[in-house]
């Protein structure tokens, strides 16, 4: 196993509390146990399983997540292994610029209310046209510098050629499972909950166990005036 794996899988050991005891190397008890964890959550078949170690990458594109200018960091190959999180990315929206003046910025002030940060409760829309396939609540919000307990609120959604792509971290969310949206439908707003420090969205694509690097539909995001002025 290599070191970036070891590393996933002790963060997992810790997502699962002081009450677990490894019997086992690694590899084995930790996956064992995360997985009987995963199950106890009732999260969607698929969403949360590890997925195989390729050197491989192939993309998707989805519909802008804001229509604020917003920036992603993206988990590298290897760091996080499960087909919601490999490959996926953690969306916040910017602000603080104001024509020539100000500069982009993630908050106001010390950042320490959710209040402070832009991306506080922005509409998030839909990446592609799709079925709500699950959909899942935390109500418990962060505070901005702690994180919470797992699972986030979360949305999964459907498309026709087996694409799946997963929300986390969102609130007020506004579609069901069962739903049918359409690229660009809002279907939440900017939260902080779950394993979240700060108001931000996560999100995974992968089909099957293959985890797919997210690209943004630039054309879609050059209609929409906000993020083409930014």
């Amino acid at each position: 196993m290599n070191s970036a794996r070891k590393l996933a899988l002790l963060v997992l050991l810790c997502l699962m509390g002081p009450g677990f005891q490894a019997s086992a190397t690694p590899s084995t008890a930790l996956l064992r146990a995360y997985h009987e964890k995963l199950k106890a959550m009732n999260l969607p078949p698929g969403l949360e399983e590890i997925v195989p170690e390729s050197k491989v990458i192939h993309q998707v594109t989805l519909a802008p997540l804001f229509d604020k200018p917003f920036v992603c960091g993206e988990h590298p190959l290897g760091q996080l292994i499960t087909a919601g999180d490999a490959l996926g990315t953690d969306c916040l929206v910017v602000g603080g610029a104001l024509d020539a003046a100000g500069f982009n910025r993630l908050y106001k002030g010390s950042g320490e209310k959710n209040e402070d940060w832009y991306g506080w409760q922005a509409p998030v829309h839909a990446p592609f046209d799709a079925v709500v396939s699950y959909v899942h609540v935390n109500p418990v919000v962060n505070v901005p510098g702690a994180m919470g307990r797992p699972p986030a609120s979360m949305i999964l959604f459907r498309r026709q050629d087996g694409v799946e792509v997963v929300y986390a971290h969102v609130q007020d969310i506004r579609v069901k499972a069962g739903d049918r949206v359409k690229a660009g439908d809002v279907v939440a707003v900017d939260g902080n909950n779950g394993v979240a420090r700060n108001p931000h969205v996560h999100v995974g694509a992968y089909k099957g166990s293959e985890p797919l690097q997210i690209r943004w539909d630039l054309a879609a995001m050059g209609a929409i005036e906000a993020l083409r002025a930014n």
